[in-house]
């Protein structure tokens, strides 16, 4: 279990995909655009912002005509930055593991060790097709993410690196130069075989949006995975954070944005991630059970309720903490306020509530005395 003394972290999509974080024809004051996303980096460093995840499609689809590559972007980012960590999110069958481990050490390098990956197992069977690359059952599929992490590691740490596996081989593959720190490997995935995976390779798992219990079941389970393999693994949920001056202004803006849902687009998204979600032997898959609504965020991130006032938000951010979450990945409607938003109002009272249960627990009475 992550150690709750430790401050929540924090992260943001990176809005480099047309149409925002919500399948909505609401206003969304949002740019997919390189200046947009540059003045959007340095704003969330200067307001409590760990990482930024960008986002990765490869074709045109869903309310998502438009979309910058993610590593490449991921890149400018970090040279546009300071202290901010920027994931790319990569798929297994489209990028060479020990290519992408060269490519993510020289962005390491030229920003002193601020990259990380994402790797996405795939869901998304049309990118796969129209280029032409064979789509696995959804097992095989996390099998090939696990040889291509352990790929990545190879390369970054061996000298010479050696790996025999059904979907790779590499063969006294000597990358140079090498990260002096690993880069840090995040995954997501909600089925079996994901939560066994992260448990024997990844360091962060990522969870859609999930309220208190389904957050618990899943920390349990792969911190379960994690120390049969003598290792440990954090946490981080998704959530698309609504704050406003008043409970009711938020709750406004979210019935707003699902009253104006982009219907077609929705149904296309969710038939395509349910066919994902649906293929795997017990149905725990990402979006197996998610509703309409739900799905008018990409991730579910309406699920994490992180909507409502500063105060509430803050106090359902520290209970997903104690439920061992070390990072939220929180999308916004219109991220440059947003964003300021949260860092002026939010997070202030999330660092008191902190400091009040770490002031509890240094003054709580030991047991037996």
């Amino acid at each position: 279990m992550p150690d709750t003394h430790e401050p929540l972290k924090f992260a943001y999509w990176v809005p480099n995909v047309s149409g925002g974080l919500v399948v909505s024809k609401i206003e969304q004051r949002t740019d997919w655009s390189y200046d947009y996303n540059r003045e959007l980096a340095v704003l969330a460093e200067n307001n409590g912002f760990d990482y930024a995840l960008t986002q990765v499609r490869y074709m045109a689809s869903y309310g998502a005509a438009y979309q910058h590559e993610s590593t490449s972007f991921s890149l400018a980012l970090l040279l546009a930055t300071q202290r901010l960590k920027v994931i790319a999110a990569v798929h297994p069958g489209l990028w060479h593991p020990a290519v992408l481990a060269k490519l993510i050490a020289t962005a390491d390098d030229l920003s002193g060790g601020r990259a990380a990956v994402n790797v996405v197992s795939g869901w998304f069977k049309g990118e796969f097709t129209a280029l032409g690359e064979p789509w696995l059952e959804h097992d095989e599929r996390y099998r090939r993410a696990e040889e291509f992490i352990r790929v990545l590691r190879a390369s970054w740490t061996e000298e010479p690196a050696e790996f025999a596996g059904d979907f790779y081989r590499l063969r006294g593959y000597d990358l140079k130069p090498k990260p002096p720190v690993r880069p840090e490997v995040f995954q997501g995935g909600n089925s079996t075989a994901a939560r066994a995976m992260a448990g024997r390779v990844s360091d962060w798992y990522f969870s859609n949006g999930k309220d208190f219990d389904g957050v618990s079941e899943q920390v349990a389970e792969v911190s379960a995975a994690a120390e049969r393999h003598g290792r440990t693994v954090r946490f981080g949920l998704n959530g698309f954070l609504i704050a406003r001056d008043t409970e009711a202004e938020a709750r406004d803006t979210l019935r707003e944005i699902v009253a104006k849902a982009d219907v077609d687009a929705v149904h296309g998204f969710r038939d395509a991630v349910q066919q994902a979600g649906g293929s795997t032997g017990d149905k725990r898959g990402m979006w197996a059970d998610s509703s309409f609504d739900d799905l008018v965020q990409y991730n579910d991130g309406f699920r994490s309720r992180l909507i409502g006032t500063p105060e509430q938000i803050a106090r359902r951010a520290i209970e997903y903490k104690r439920r061992g979450v070390t990072l939220l990945l929180l999308g916004f409607l219109h991220y440059h306020e947003e964003v300021a938003y949260f860092g002026e109002h939010v997070l202030p009272v999330i660092r008191a509530l902190e400091a009040d249960a770490d002031k509890s627990a240094a003054t709580a009475e030991p047991i037996g005395a």
